[in-house]
């Protein structure tokens, strides 16, 4: 049973419990750089890391053309909003082959990139630790980057102070954080169809179309970009509002004007990682530990 669904009290005890020893094994540290991407796990990672250790920590974000620009400026916002020390790291994922032809290992790459561009920051910097946003809903699934943040020696506190999303979630929020219920957010590679390369141009078409169905009012959404079609995920509350004329109307004129010729929406709705459907077996289980 989740904490949050228990009744007898002993959930926010708990909760409080974890909280501390978070913040006893990030103060125990001599310093520290936090890969930070402005999700809900890395800024509350951040944010604790600031209280515990102060001028002691850094927050290190990656950026590329996988990132879209909101969700940078978002992070910059709220990193300068909390006094949180912020770096922020250039990455060259996109010129790796092996990265840019997007096979099941691309977040393997992604992320030993990161970590490498990490590693020299903390060398240069006299930092004594990596971090990263880790939890414990992570363990298990099909996410290639915690092997590179293990070839790196990622610390993962969140993890190590049993902490599941939806308490990070329960913690942002008490400490007022104004990302507490932010909706997941990817980069933006993770929308292109496996086999298709990776392109600074494919990654502006993905953030272009989903910027306008933003605008259109739809907070959760993926556009999964298959060459000249476009395959849209909406949240499945928002889809009864989806399957009306006037909207996917204009869904269709705002993805054309990314260049997507031909506009579809996902009858199943927003769901984290749709791409993997199509992966081998074997892929996914050589990327889990």
């Amino acid at each position: 049973m989740r904490l949050q669904d228990r009744g007898d009290g002993a959930s926010m005890t708990d909760l409080k419990g974890k909280s501390q020893l978070l913040h006893e094994h990030l103060g125990s540290l001599e310093s520290l750089l936090v890969a930070y991407s402005g999700g809900t796990d890395s800024a509350y990672l951040a944010f604790a890391a600031r209280a515990a250790l102060g001028g002691r920590m850094l927050a290190v974000i990656a950026d590329s053309p996988s990132l879209p620009r909101k969700e940078l400026a978002d992070a910059l916002a709220f990193a300068e909003r909390h006094r949180i020390p912020v770096q922020v790291l250039q990455t060259r994922e996109l010129e790796k082959p092996e990265y840019a032809r997007n096979d099941a290992q691309r977040c393997f790459h992604c992320k030993d990139e990161l970590f490498m561009q990490m590693e020299g920051a903390r060398q240069r910097l006299g930092f004594r630790h990596l971090a990263y946003g880790m939890n414990m809903d992570d363990r298990g699934e099909f996410r290639p980057g915690q092997r590179a943040a293990a070839l790196h020696g990622a610390l993962a506190p969140l993890v190590d102070a049993g902490l599941s999303k939806a308490e990070i979630r329960m913690l942002a929020r008490e400490a007022g954080l104004s990302l507490a219920d932010k909706p997941a957010s990817a980069c933006l590679s993770s929308r292109i169809e496996y086999g298709r390369a990776v392109t600074a141009e494919n990654l502006a078409q993905v953030e272009q179309a989903e910027e306008a169905l933003h605008a259109l009012g739809f907070l959760q959404v993926r556009v999964r970009h298959h060459g000249e079609l476009a395959r849209v995920e909406i949240a499945r509350e928002d889809l009864a509002r989806a399957l009306t004329l006037t909207v996917m109307d204009a869904m269709t004129d705002a993805l054309r004007r990314a260049g997507f010729l031909y506009v579809t929406l996902d009858m199943q709705g927003y769901r984290s990682g749709s791409m993997n459907d199509v992966l081998p077996v074997a892929s996914i289980a050589a990327a889990v530990f």
